[in-house]
């Protein structure tokens, strides 16, 4: 934990250009379990400089090389497993079973997958008019990373940034900054020159936003809320620099009266919950066919009124706490509005579980007979709250799922493959899960609309971090 209080930069951890600090703080406890230095420009500059010097030789570096190097990392990951697991328990209070399962476990797939796709890049290829292709590292890229995720979106940043032969200064949540320095040791361990991973700690304002003014980075990717992505992308503007967002969601998931409705709905309910519904891409909006939608009502009810909230140190498949009081707050006031609004409340509801007096928990919240001009049905709330919206038939469903700025993903349960397939074509999303199908490692992660631009993980997670030269003439 000593090193909470320096940036890693240039292959050393050092000490920040200022004393300022952040409480670091357990959300099922409340207390404090360390502190965070705040950095400034001024750190930012001494990154992005050691990160450049760095991109001289690293950008050359041959595949195999870069291969071997992501080997190693991934033998150091498996190493340092239990502690990032540990770590995302005890700062976003993520369960410790899932905590190891989905959170730590990203670190290692992820890794998998950008090795996979690696070997698959042709980095060097002949165009059928004769002209040679090459592919190259883009440079030195600044990346800013959230809370809800750790590992899993510093894994889908820096791993392609260290596959293709970039450079980069990594901004991770300060609220989450024990799994982030715990990656830097790793990484650290696994051998990659000085300077070629740098990390620096801080706030969206300050860290933030000189990353994405800084004339020296050429690239930068942010995943977060859409108002701090549309931050990022201005302060980009001016130095014209490539920028990557994976934003916000307000997922639909369409349930037709022809799939297994026990099955469906309760896995559907408790995809909500996962993460306590913390997740960008959570299906927070089940929308139903009126001819099975009270049958659908008492599926849910029962599932919700089912979920443990629990102590994230205690195995189990409960849920844990929202991640903050700031959060706890903002959930319990759209809890409120959804109220006001007129929606019917299902499940859960205002305050903290029975008996709950320490921590951030919630009540996993169902709204039922919800329109989708609601609020409840249009703001993403962030937290174990789902509202329940009828259809009439296939059309009104894709209208309805399709009606929100947001595009990251959706969801389809259907006993018709043809309408799965029918429907999903036809769903502004960047990713559609039928019937339960999950998220592997490996494919493009990311959204349509205001759910951002760009893709990551696995081919195309690294063709964002590459240029793309043309060579004409050469015999």
């Amino acid at each position: 934990m000593r090193n909470l209080t320096k940036f890693y930069i240039g292959g050393r951890w050092v000490e920040p250009a200022t004393s300022a600090s952040l409480p670091v703080l357990n959300p099922a406890t409340e207390a404090q379990i360390g502190t965070v230095a705040m950095g400034n420009s001024a750190d930012v500059d001494r990154a992005v400089a050691a990160a450049r010097v760095a991109f001289a030789d690293f950008s050359n570096s041959p595949k195999t090389e870069r291969l071997e190097l992501l080997h190693r990392l991934k033998a150091a990951t498996q190493r340092r497993f239990e502690d990032l697991a540990q770590a995302m328990r005890m700062e976003m209070g993520a369960p410790i079973t899932m905590a190891r399962a989905a959170q730590a476990d990203a670190a290692i797939g992820h890794l998998q997958g950008f090795i996979d796709a690696l070997e698959e890049l042709e980095e060097r290829k002949v165009l059928a008019n004769g002209d040679l292709l090459l592919r190259e590292p883009i440079g030195v890229c600044g990346l800013i990373t959230p809370w809800n995720w750790p590992m899993n979106q510093i894994a889908l940043k820096v791993i392609p940034v260290l596959a293709t032969g970039s450079t980069c200064v990594l901004k991770p949540s300060e609220h989450t900054p024990i799994s982030a320095m715990i990656y830097a040791e790793i990484i650290h361990e696994a051998g990659y020159p000085p300077g070629v991973f740098n990390l620096v700690n801080g706030d969206g304002p300050t860290v933030g936003a000189a990353l994405s003014r800084h004339p020296d980075i050429e690239m930068m990717s942010f995943t977060g809320s859409t108002r701090a992505g549309i931050a990022v992308t201005r302060d980009a503007a001016e130095t014209v620099k490539r920028v990557t967002l994976e934003l916000g969601g307000k997922s639909p998931n369409l349930v037709f009266a022809d799939c297994d409705l026990e099955a469906q709905v309760v896995a559907s309910v408790r995809d909500c919950m996962f993460n306590t519904g913390q997740s960008c891409d959570a299906p927070t909006r089940l929308l139903v066919e009126r001819t099975c939608y009270e049958e659908v009502l008492r599926i849910a009810k029962r599932t919700a009124d089912a979920i443990i909230v629990g102590d994230p140190e205690q195995e189990g498949d409960h849920i844990g706490p929202l991640f903050d009081r700031i959060q706890f707050d903002r959930v319990q006031a759209m809890i409120e509005i959804g109220i006001a609004e007129g929606a019917r409340l299902l499940a859960g509801g205002l305050g903290k579980p029975e008996g709950v007096t320490t921590g951030w928990f919630a009540k996993p919240t169902i709204f039922a007979d919800v329109s989708n001009d609601m609020r409840v049905a249009r703001e993403e709330i962030f937290g174990p709250v789902l509202v329940i919206i009828p259809f009439e038939d296939e059309a009104d469903a894709i209208k309805i799922a399709n009606d929100t700025p947001y595009g990251l993903a959706a969801y389809v349960q259907t006993g018709n493959p043809e309408r799965a397939l029918r429907v999903a074509k036809r769903l502004r999303a960047g990713a559609i899960h039928i019937n339960g199908g999950g998220f592997n490692y490996g494919s493009p992660f990311g959204g349509y609309k205001q759910s951002g631009n760009g893709r990551e993980g696995g081919l195309m997670g690294l063709e964002d971090y590459l240029e793309t030269k043309t060579l004409h003439g050469l015999d």
